[in-house]
């Protein structure tokens, strides 16, 4: 029997699921919209956000299932390849369907971390499941649950619905097979590029505001996921994401913004080196940097955030303490790569993660360990995650400490010990060190700061209920850090050893700026033996902290990181800081702002710093060239191989 269904043809499912498809994300759109009101009616954003929104999801679908729409076209049939297409198109109908809900409904909890929809980090994380199921279950319960019963409900619910879908289907005759064949093409290609001008869809077109959340929430999580992966693989050159400079004007940029004099600059093979003075001239120093997770300004006590680091707000009244200090990211990697090896962000990974960067790659351990240093990294974690081990490995650590090396740990959580149990066997590490009588530089990277913020208990006095908060994790990390300074100060290393405690990045940064500056503002404190308290004003850079301790600790050497030894600056210095937030790229000095975003010309601003927000205000050709070669340099640096540890003849002039 003919129904009035079967007479739609053998599109009917592709239709029905993409229907049911942009339902899905045009709910998600609106219940997101409405989750963040205010900031959409403040951009006078709701009609952008629903047309343009159904357009990305026409394109979407074309994506998803234009060639399953040429295949039935072919391939359709009450025949044995007809029969067979009818099941992959019915698994591939229900898979599709399936992905672009998951994602639509773990985009809230994203959102709440990461300040905008799915984008690579998706993916990164995946390859990790041991730590992120852990970390899920231990802190999201409600969210993982909800995402598996969804799940399995949206894979029955399809796998049954293309069943029924797919009986009683009409295929027309063969002489119309490729007339349909060139429609469905031409619709899918057309549909997919979604434009005749000489880009096709992406982001940036249907972007309209300065509030890049606003703008994901535009496209759907299923083409935000897909575009950042396809990006992936060009993304390692910042001139196809901002646009391009000649060669040799990046690097006459960057050696001016370094603050050196040109003639420092004697290679033309690795343009970045010169030779640098350190400012202390007595025997050499250790160096110990405590990498703080997620701890910034807006919990640290100094800096005007909530009270809740007691012990580090002493330590900032001992040291030289950082008041505008900016990380360069958003993520651990990017905390590492600016304080061991002063390289500038970029919009792709950070070089922990990269190939070209695995070995042969400058970092601080390189050159202190052919000054005789021990070099190490002390986790409390699997130093596989992120890649650390790797890279760690292969650029001049010899050491590494990590959750397998504790015996007896006081508390083990999803990301493995407590900080108690880090900054204990730290403290261990230290006094044998200077018992051998070997100079040493470590990392110590804390973790207990981190969703699902598991710590032990009976430490300190909850700052709130219930006790897994991030707030109640800031205060037992600002406790171990008390606990462990506590040591060091009665340990002989003391007297020898320069100490940096530092933030790797904020917690959850979002904000309705393109940059959210504020959220990039972290604590920053160098302290030992012979520092002179002071607190700094002046804008301050992660990259610019490795030049500065080399200096304190008394190496005088070669290397490519173009960060200021801020010994060397004078105290006017407006200051300068590089922000890579996603794809964009803040350009900060003194209250000047330049942001860079993908396939766009720089938007000029000021910041205020007291009401921590960005106004428009057009800037000189001369800060657009400087922030665009800032964010040319990584790149270029890092595909031609040009950051690297001068070889050993390299001294000075």
């Amino acid at each position: 029997m003919i129904t009035p269904a079967s007479k739609m043809g053998p599109f009917r499912s592709i239709l029905y699921f993409g229907l049911i498809a942009i339902v899905v994300a045009t709910l998600s759109r609106i219940g997101l919209g409405l989750w963040q009101a205010d900031r959409v009616a403040a951009v006078d954003g709701w009609s952008h956000l629903l047309i343009q929104g159904l357009r990305v999801d026409f394109a979407t679908l074309c994506w998803l299932w234009g060639v399953a729409a040429l295949g039935t076209a072919i391939f359709g049939g009450d025949h044995l390849v007809g029969r067979g297409w009818k099941q992959v198109l019915r698994v591939w109908l229900t898979l599709g369907l399936w992905l672009m809900v998951f994602l639509e409904i773990s985009t809230p909890s994203f959102i709440q971390e990461y300040g905008i929809r799915p984008n690579r980090l998706y993916i990164e994380y995946l390859i990790y499941p041991k730590e992120v199921l852990s970390m899920l279950w231990a802190g999201r319960k409600g969210e993982l649950l909800l995402g598996l019963l969804v799940s399995g409900a949206t894979l029955w619910g399809g796998w049954k619905f293309s069943g029924y879908l797919l009986r009683d289907v009409r295929y027309p005759r063969w002489l119309w097979r490729p007339v349909i064949a060139l429609l469905v093409i031409v619709i899918t290609f057309l549909g997919a590029r979604s434009s005749l001008g000489h880009r096709p869809l992406n982001p940036a077109m249907v972007a309209f505001a300065d509030d890049p959340l606003v703008n994901a929430l535009v496209i759907n999580s299923s083409y935000s996921l897909f575009f950042a992966i396809d990006q992936m693989g060009n993304e390692e050159n910042a001139s196809k994401v901002y646009g391009q400079l000649d060669k040799q004007v990046i690097i006459d940029t960057v050696r001016k913004e370094s603050g050196r004099p040109l003639s420092a600059f004697t290679s033309d093979e690795l343009p970045s080196v010169t030779f640098n003075q350190a400012s202390y001239q007595g025997n050499p120093k250790n160096l110990v940097i405590i990498l703080q997770e997620s701890l910034g300004a807006g919990y640290v006590g100094h800096l005007g955030g909530m009270p809740l680091t007691p012990k580090i707000d002493e330590l900032a009244q001992q040291g030289w303490t950082f008041e505008n200090l900016y990380a360069t990211g958003t993520r651990s990697v990017r905390g590492i790569e600016a304080v061991t090896t002063g390289f500038t962000p970029t919009p792709a990974r950070a070089v922990v993660k990269l190939g070209k960067s695995q070995t042969d790659f400058f970092t601080i351990a390189d050159l202190l360990k052919r000054h005789g240093y021990e070099t190490q990294f002390v986790y409390g974690g699997e130093s596989h995650f992120d890649n650390m081990k790797s890279f760690f490995l292969g650029n001049g650590f010899n050491n590494i400490v990590d959750e397998n090396s504790y015996k007896d740990p006081a508390f083990v959580g999803s990301w493995g010990v407590s900080d108690e149990d880090l900054m204990r066997r730290a403290n261990q590490e230290f006094e044998a060190f200077h018992k051998q009588g070997k100079p040493f530089f470590s990392l110590v990277f804390s973790s207990s700061n981190h969703d699902p913020f598991e710590f032990p208990d009976d430490r300190i006095e909850l700052y709130e209920q219930p006790k897994q908060t991030r707030n109640n994790a800031a205060k037992y990390a600002d406790y171990a850090v008390g606990e462990f300074f506590k040591l060091a100060k009665q340990s002989d290393y003391w007297k020898d050893t320069i100490f940096v405690v530092v933030a790797d990045h904020d917690s959850r940064v979002g904000g309705a700026d393109l940059v959210p500056i504020s959220r990039f503002r972290i604590p920053g404190i160098i302290l030992g033996d012979g520092i002179e308290p002071k607190q700094d004003k002046r804008v301050v850079s992660q990259i610019d902290l490795a030049p500065t301790v080399l200096s304190l600790m008394g190496i005088s050497d070669s290397y490519p990181m173009l960060g200021r030894d801020l010994t060397q600056v004078a105290a006017d210095w407006p200051g300068r800081a590089l922000m890579q937030y996603d794809k964009n790229l803040a350009y900060l000095r003194g209250d000047d702002v330049v942001i860079l975003q993908p396939d766009r010309d720089p938007s000029g601003f000021k910041y205020d710093f007291g009401a921590k927000t960005l106004v428009h205000q057009d800037q000189s050709d001369e800060m657009k060239q400087a922030a665009l070669s800032w964010a040319l340099w990584g790149s270029m640096a890092y595909q031609n191989q040009l950051y690297k540890t001068p070889p050993l003849e390299s001294k000075a002039p």
